[in-house]
């Protein structure tokens, strides 16, 4: 799949990142977790963050990590970022509280392990988390949101039947791979995979469900 961004398309400030996420930790909206909050997350949020705001969707997305709060992302985070039109240097990591958990319309988590964390940190949140792939499979199943169908309900849909004990365990078919530490087309790479995910992801959630957020 093309890289977005490669033809002249001009950078946008990943401004989900900036919207006061500190301040307000339980604010509405997606949240998207990893590990560390300097890779996956952050490319996932601003690339799902872009292909909701060109269908209208007014959802806001904002990132966490699990280990701690106050670094920058990798240069080559910002690098790959930037070959899709965005800017997110400025970022910096924040720690998932339970508040974000608890009050998040939707929590994405990179791989099972941070699903695990969602999920320990704030128990109540299982219904509405899901990792990444997870959701872009079961939601693929269940079919796309149906016009005017809150995205509460969508996901109770495609929550239906999961089994706590699949938090257990690693699974290709549910973890984005970390990429932090190696070479820069291993970013591209995940960065191109999220790109994928998160445009299905849209497509599914938001793209027939009317004006919704």
């Amino acid at each position: 799949m093309a890289m977005n961004g490669m033809g002249g398309i001009p950078h946008i400030t990943a401004r989900h990142e900036e919207h006061d996420a500190a301040d307000n930790p339980g604010e509405a909206g997606v949240v998207v977790l990893c590990t560390a909050n300097v890779c996956r997350s952050p490319m996932a949020a601003a690339l799902l963050s872009k292909r909701l705001a060109a269908l209208g969707a007014t959802i806001p997305v904002r990132s966490a990590g699990m280990l701690r709060s106050g670094d920058a992302p990798y240069p080559e985070v910002v690098s790959v970022m930037a070959r899709y039109g965005l800017e997110i240097a400025s970022h910096r990591s924040r720690v998932a509280h339970a508040a974000d958990l608890a009050n998040g319309d939707l929590v994405l988590a990179m791989a099972r392990d941070n699903l695990r964390y969602a999920v320990i940190t704030e128990p109540a949140a299982w219904p509405r988390a899901f990792t990444l792939k997870e959701l872009v499979r079961r939601g693929g199943q269940i079919g796309h949101r149906r016009p005017g169908e809150p995205l509460a309900a969508w996901l109770s849909r495609a929550h239906a039947g999961r089994e706590r004990m699949s938090l257990l365990g690693d699974s290709a078919d549910d973890d984005v791979a970390d990429p932090a530490g190696g070479p820069y087309w291993a970013y591209a790479e995940t960065a191109d995979l999220l790109d994928r995910l998160v445009t299905r992801l849209a497509e599914l959630g938001w793209a027939h469900a009317g004006p919704h957020p």
